[in-house]
């Protein structure tokens, strides 16, 4: 059976962090999102402005911002970015479920992939610190990648990775 190579361990087993210095610059985007399942007293308090804490979606947009400029700090193992973009949107699917989604962009020679999913993560977490004192029944169900494009592995979308 052969085993991939982790690009994140050295010839020894070790974490290290991958060289890009040979690497080209290329413009790197990643959208990322996490999925919340709201209690129904949640959505109700959301859809009546009615969350003590107050605006949940700018709140959970400048934390969503914040936490893709603080990635390299949090993941020991990112590279800092200079970021060129950082967008964090809110959707409702029905049936209590709300989609953070979060685009980064760079130029740079490595892409933002944990950068898009810290920003959706912390922006979920955000919004589940909000919205705590009327439910703590708030689950965060899913953050995944949902499509990245730049760099030497080129484009790729969750959607063509189903079978």
């Amino acid at each position: 059976m052969k085993i991939n190579k982790f690009s994140h361990l050295d010839e020894r087993g070790q974490a290290t962090m991958v060289d890009i210095s040979d690497k080209a610059s290329t413009k790197r985007v990643a959208i990322a999102e996490s999925l919340l399942v709201l209690p129904a007293t949640v959505t109700a308090a959301i859809e009546s402005n009615g969350i003590p804490k107050g605006d949940i979606y700018g709140t959970a947009r400048i934390a969503g911002i914040q936490a893709a400029k603080k990635c390299a700090e949090l993941i020991p193992l990112c590279h800092p970015l200079p970021l060129s973009k950082v967008v964090i949107d809110f959707e409702y699917l029905g049936d209590n479920k709300m989609l953070v989604r979060a685009e980064c962009s760079t130029t740079g020679k490595t892409g933002v992939e944990m950068e898009a999913l810290t920003a959706a993560s912390v922006a979920a977490l955000t919004i589940y610190d909000m919205c705590k004192a009327i439910d703590k029944g708030i689950e965060i169900n899913r953050t995944r990648l949902i499509s990245k494009s730049g760099g030497k592995s080129g484009n790729w979308n969750a959607d063509s990775q189903k079978t």
